[in-house]
Order: C-alpha cells, then structure tokens, then sequence
C-alpha cells in the first residue's frame, strides 16, 4: 500500500488471513481505471474486480495511467489466448512428466501451491506447447484460491538438475508473462536445493526480474536449519512432499492427476458458461468479489488421491 494514502473512510476486503484496507483514495483510483477501459465482455468483466485493479495497481506503484496500460494489455492477451479455455487434452503431452502439477495442498496462508521440477524438462518439446501448460497452471492454481486469497507458491525442486535442463527463452518468456499478465499473484518462489551450476544462470535471468518479483524468490537447502524452520512455519508437513522435507512420499500420479484435471476443467468451463448466459448475477459489480474465487462450490479440500 502507499504510504501517503489517507486510509480514512476505507473499505475492507480480505487477503488470506489478513485486512487489506482500501481506501478511499485507492478505491477512486480503482474506479478511475474502470472509467479508463470503458465497456466490457461478460469474462472482462468478471475478469476486472476491484482487487483485480488493485493488483494492478500495486504493480505500478498506484499509478492510474500505466495500471491502467497494463491491465488494457492484459486483456487483450486474454481475449486472443484465451487461457480459461485451455483444457487438460491440450496440455497433457507436456504435462505427463510431472514437471509441474498442483499437489493439492495449500501453504497456512491458504495459498494454492505448484510444485515444479526443471529435470523432467523435455528441451524436445515444443515451446508453444511448453507455455501452453505453464499458463494452465497458473489458471488453475488461481481457480482454486480460496476466497479472498490472491497468491500463489511456487516450490521448485532441484534433484537431477543438469546444464540440459537450462532454457532461456523459456524462462524469459514464462518470466514475462508471469509479470506482465498475473501480476501481484506470485507470494512466493522457494528454490530448494539449487545446484551450483543454476547460479550463473540465474544471474543472467535476474535482469528480467522486477524487484517486486526477485524480492519473493527464495532459496533454501535441505541441511539448512533456517530453511527448515522456514518450511515447517509456512507448511503442514505431513501434507508437504518428502522432496521439500515433508511427510508426504506419495508422489506424482500422472493418471490420478489427469483424472483430477478433467474433473477441474469441468467446473472452469460450468463458471465460464455461467458467466455468458445474460441473466448471470456474475459481474464486475460486487466489488469484493475476484478472480481467486471463481468456484463457489470450492471448499479449499481439492486434494491429490
């Protein structure tokens, strides 16, 4: 939040555990953006909540004109990709690997996790097709925030790490499109175990990193107490994966994952269609609404069988 913001007469909308205060200042500069984008589609409209804007707007430091710049490409982007309706089908060549999957457990402040592990990256896949499912999991990690949860956690396990693993183009682009598309939805991105051979490549990546974005990096290794104490306040360990220090050694079931994706894409395509049908009570106008509670029948226990 700005300092300088006058936080009398505020509203209060909730993020995770904690009271994000809007205030009034902030609210007129939310409006002011609306005023700016002017007409919207049904999925734009559902799409551009307050704490939508918001997110926006704290990604620019609260400021109307390139919020608002930044949300307009956005949408555009999300109009001709069209990433609510990327389904399992489209993705499931890439995803077979488990080089990233939802483990089905939140972080103690509610946050959606996604575990990625950069080994079981094929370099012969297909770019497209590669960015194709980061964006399916981006999407589906938000569809199943709780209310009035904006962030999600990135756990990125090292083991078998090699030079071979090692792509800048798609890093570059993931990088991008996580900032300039998802903005504010990174709470945290907690490398473990980071070989030596990822430092000089991640040093040659830290240019394309906003601040904001490099500040929520983390990195930790298994026979740090720190890193430890770290992982045991932010997880239930007994649900974390025995990869980051938990309890849990079920592992990645590509078939038991998929069934669980089809089912997902099921109820994002029921919200969807919801959201076209003219007399849906779906819209922009409920202002504490967001883009993180788009299944209303969620009860936060979306858990990997």
């Amino acid at each position: 939040m700005m300092s300088s913001v006058d936080h009398r007469n505020s509203s209060t909308v909730y993020k995770g555990h904690e009271k994000i205060s809007i205030s009034q200042e902030e609210q007129e500069k939310i409006n002011e953006v609306r005023r700016l984008i002017g007409p919207l589609s049904a999925k734009a409209s559902v799409y551009c909540s307050d704490l939508s804007i918001s997110r926006y707007l704290r990604s620019k430091n609260w400021n109307v004109k390139k919020a608002t710049q930044m949300l307009q490409r956005s949408l555009k982007w999300r109009e001709e990709y069209k990433p609510e309706e990327i389904r399992w089908e489209d993705v499931a060549n890439d995803a077979e690997t488990g080089k990233i999957y939802m483990p089905g457990y939140y972080d103690r402040h509610g946050r959606t996790v996604l575990v990625m592990r950069p080994s079981r990256q094929r370099s012969t896949h297909d770019i497209k097709e590669q960015i194709m499912y980061f964006v399916y999991c981006i999407e589906n990690a938000i569809f199943n925030l709780p209310p009035n949860q904006e962030e999600i956690v990135w756990l990125v396990d090292f083991q078998g790490y090699t030079l071979a693993n090692l792509s800048f183009k798609i890093t570059r682009e993931t990088a991008f499109i996580l900032q300039e598309y998802y903005p504010e939805r990174l709470g945290l991105g907690f490398m473990y175990n980071a070989p030596r051979i990822f430092r000089p490549f991640y040093a040659m990546v830290k240019p394309l990193l906003e601040s904001k974005t490099y500040n929520r990096i983390k990195f930790g290794y298994s026979n740090d107490h720190n890193t430890k104490k770290m992982i045991e306040d932010l997880f239930d360990m007994d649900q974390l994966d025995s990869a980051f220090g938990g309890n849990n050694d079920t592992g990645f079931d590509i078939v038991k994952y998929a069934e669980r994706m089809k089912e997902q894409d099921k109820k994002v395509a029921s919200f969807w269609a919801l959201v076209k049908t003219p007399s849906s009570s779906v819209s922009h106008s409920a202002s504490s609404s967001d883009s993180t509670s788009l299944d209303p029948d969620s009860d936060g226990s979306n858990t990997e069988n």
